[in-house]
């Protein structure tokens, strides 16, 4: 008994609540017709171009006033209406545009080579076999053959105004290699004086000028060749006489 008491007044209190009412437009929403009717009244206020009343249809056919050539009237088209449709109309204008494309066919002639100025052509055969022939080239080579001159190998100049020795020509007069002893030395000329008169000189050659400008290689007053080769100070005559040949 208490459940049933409990169920009936459950339902009276559901009969008495007020029905909600179906708007069918969601929660703050309006009509969707209604808004697009007043954000067309809203864009007309604001361009000042009228706006003919819902539901209204001319039967007037809108026109430019002119006709357009026959030509021309076939040439419009509508604008595309996306990318996709864009894309289509530029590829379909590029197949149509009047050119007739070129097939493959081994009966087609080759391409007309063209020669960029300055190449040469001696790797064609056609072109070298028109301006030259076995005569020709025959004739070439004794031509050159002619003009070919071996220079026969002659002795080193003076130098004019020369004050001291020349090395080149010491080099070349004598024959013994470096470190072959052929002068006598004295025991007083040792290895610490050695080093230090050979630095006071730039280079090896210069010493040597001054070793023979002083009498060498017979006479070694400052100690630059103690070993008694005739080359002082680590001169080397080899690179001299390689280049005579000997």
């Amino acid at each position: 008994m208490r459940v049933f008491l409990c169920c009936a007044a459950f339902l009276g209190l559901v009969a008495c609540a007020p029905a909600v009412p179906d708007s069918g437009q969601g929660v703050g929403f309006r009509d969707y017709d209604e808004y697009q009717r007043e954000q067309a009244e809203r864009d007309s206020m604001l361009t000042g171009t009228a706006i003919p009343p819902a539901g209204v249809i001319s039967d007037e056919t809108a026109g430019t006033g002119r006709t357009l050539p026959q030509g021309q009237a076939q040439s419009v088209s509508v604008a595309p209406q996306n990318e996709a449709e864009r894309l289509a109309a530029e590829t379909a204008a590029a197949l149509n545009s009047g050119v007739a494309p070129v097939e493959a066919s081994p009966s087609n002639p080759p391409p007309e080579a063209v020669n960029s100025a300055g190449i040469s052509q001696e790797n064609n055969f056609d072109n070298v076999s028109s301006l030259r022939t076995i005569e020709s080239d025959a004739q070439r080579i004794a031509q050159n053959r002619a003009q070919y001159q071996v220079i026969q190998p002659e002795a080193l100049p003076s130098r004019a105004g020369a004050a001291g020795p020349n090395i080149v020509d010491f080099a070349l007069r004598t024959t013994n290699p470096k470190g072959a002893a052929l002068y006598r030395r004295s025991n007083l000329s040792g290895q610490s004086r050695y080093q230090r008169n050979c630095a006071k000189y730039p280079s090896p050659d210069r010493a040597q000028e001054d070793f023979l400008s002083r009498g060498g290689p017979e006479r070694d007053r400052l100690g630059l060749d103690p070993d008694g080769d005739g080359f002082a100070c680590e001169w080397d005559p080899a690179p001299f006489r390689k280049v005579r040949g000997g």
